[in-house]
């Protein structure tokens, strides 16, 4: 793809990124008008008196510790869901891989699960869900490479389904022996997925594994058009592809497993958005992995301000992604047949 529309593409979407975080911090319950808020920066960096000290202590408790932790985890989870999704349909070459191909999300709620039946400490049921969450992986991969000494991707995913499968088994069994009037509603709740309980510290202690994963990902996107290819063709011109594909499933895997510990299971946002920026850009990885990161952190946004805005209760943000990830990917299907190829 020629260089200037490369750029062209990626100014677009990091403007509607920053539209759609605008949008985020401004609108909610507390609506925020432009020129209260520019008193509000004012205030806040450069001193000014034009705002009242009770107003401006009511407007940065909501921008600081209600909306700004928000707004930046559903970026992170939005880019991690999205570009891991667009990693494993590369890895696989398979239109209809997502996040969970590998049963990360299915262990990832096993552990959240138990850490919640064994303690009412949120840190102990984030480790576990992210423990569990490799535990799935390295399973899957054992099953394939137990099979086969190839370890081809036919193998793998099927490691995935059966992975995939123990988990839920073993996640139905917790939901039988939880308390049904505490323990219970908790987990349903949290496996419904949600962004209410982002707070600064702990998003600002994810961002960095999880943006260092998403930059391993678009760093390595070059070689994924070469493994679309096929291995034996990637292997011919110079490629590892052994090294390849298992560092892509280790970065994919941290970024979607962190995105289940923060806030769930949100479904189909790894599925959908890849399939809608290669339609419009084309299969190369090179420009496909970092707009799926910008696209799904936009996504999410929007979403989550709908799950905020439109009831007077919120509703589960994994609840909304499903309603509205299906008539989209229904949409897509037509044709991405077209642009996979």
């Amino acid at each position: 793809m020629h260089q200037t529309s490369y750029s062209k593409y990626l100014i677009f979407a990091t403007m509607l990124l920053l539209a759609a975080a605008t949008f985020s911090l401004l609108w909610g319950q507390y609506p925020i008008d432009m020129t209260t808020f520019i008193k509000y920066l004012e205030y806040k960096f450069l001193g000014s008196t034009t705002m009242e000290a009770d107003a401006f202590a009511l407007i940065d408790n909501i921008i600081l510790q209600i909306r700004l932790p928000r707004i930046l985890l559903a970026l992170l989870i939005g880019a991690a869901l999205a570009t891991s999704g667009a990693v494993f349909q590369a890895m696989f070459v398979n239109p209809l891989v997502s996040p969970g191909i590998l049963g990360v999300l299915s262990g990832a709620s096993f552990g959240a699960a138990l850490g919640m039946l064994i303690s009412e400490h949120w840190y102990i049921v984030q480790i576990f869900a992210f423990c569990f969450g490799f535990v799935a992986v390295a399973i899957a991969l054992l099953i394939g490479s137990t099979i086969t000494a190839s370890r081809s991707t036919v193998m793998l995913v099927l490691g995935g389904v059966i992975s995939g499968s123990l988990f839920t088994s073993l996640l139905s069994i917790i939901k039988y022996i939880a308390d049904p009037y505490s323990t219970l509603p908790a987990i349903v709740h949290w496996l419904m997925g949600s962004l209410s309980m982002a707070e600064l510290n702990e998003v600002l202690l994810i961002a960095a594994p999880i943006l260092f994963s998403i930059f391993a990902m678009i760093f390595m996107s070059k070689y994924f058009d070469l493994l679309s290819l096929g291995d034996e063709e990637a292997k011919a011109l110079g490629i590892n592809v052994k090294l390849i594909r298992t560092l892509a499933i280790l970065f994919a895997t941290i970024a979607s497993s962190l995105a289940v510990v923060m806030a769930g299971i949100i479904g189909w946002v790894g599925l959908i958005i890849p399939h809608i920026i290669r339609m419009a850009v084309g299969p190369s990885h090179r420009l496909l992995i970092p707009l799926s990161a910008i696209f799904g952190g936009a996504f999410l946004l929007l979403v989550d301000a709908v799950s905020r805005l439109t009831f007077s209760v919120e509703i589960p943000i994994g609840i909304l992604t499903s309603l509205i990830g299906i008539p989209i990917f229904i949409i897509v299907l037509k044709k991405a047949r077209a642009a996979w190829n």
